[in-house]
């Protein structure tokens, strides 16, 4: 099932005021004005996976909960079917399918994504993220030119890389068919 922007909203909304936090302390975590971020939470925007990983971190709550409302329950094991993670649409064509989401305490967020060709994208405008601790992608069918800190590397399958998440980071699938690859967040230190 996939998580409804409005529920998610609701959520996220009623998260920050049990935490106590303003709109303009949490429009700072993750990296937006407080006016945009109120767009978020008004349920009109959809939700990156950056955007609620930050919000997730700094309420100290499983992002999980803030997709589907449940906590993540199982404590030495999950099994996912292929094609049955938990599907997250976060990125304007981007589809991600958490594989771990019923695993609670988890070291890690990793999804299978497929990224689809999109005529236009280039170096110049690849879209950029952050967050904290690291990351390693995988790809799986396809190709993509990964950018990390001013780096480029061009991937296809059987290729990897490993890095800070810190630092500014993103991809653009360069084949026809798109680009299907495994990611995995893993969190920071202090985490």
């Amino acid at each position: 099932m996939e998580p409804i922007i409005a529920e998610v909203a609701e959520r996220v909304k009623a998260l920050r005021e049990m935490c106590d936090i303003s709109v303009e302390e949490m429009a700072a975590v993750v990296g937006k004005t407080p006016e945009e971020y109120k767009v978020y939470e008004s349920g009109d925007m959809d939700f990156s996976f950056t955007f609620l990983y930050k919000i997730a971190e700094k309420c100290g709550v499983d992002m999980v909960e803030l997709l589907t409302g449940e906590k993540p329950h199982l404590a030495e094991c999950t099994f996912v079917k292929n094609g049955r993670g938990l599907p997250m649409k976060r990125r304007l064509g981007f589809e991600y399918q958490h594989l771990g989401y019923t695993m609670k305490n988890r070291l890690s967020e990793t999804f299978v994504v497929i990224a689809p060709y999109i005529e236009g994208d280039n170096d110049e405008n690849v879209h950029l993220s952050t967050h904290d601790g690291n990351e390693f992608d995988y790809v799986l069918e396809g190709t993509m030119r990964f950018v990390h800190a001013g780096h480029f590397y061009d991937l296809q399958p059987g290729d990897s890389v490993y890095y800070n998440s810190g630092l500014p980071h993103g991809m653009y699938a360069t084949s026809k068919n798109g680009c299907k690859f495994i990611a995995s967040v893993m969190k920071g230190e202090d985490k």
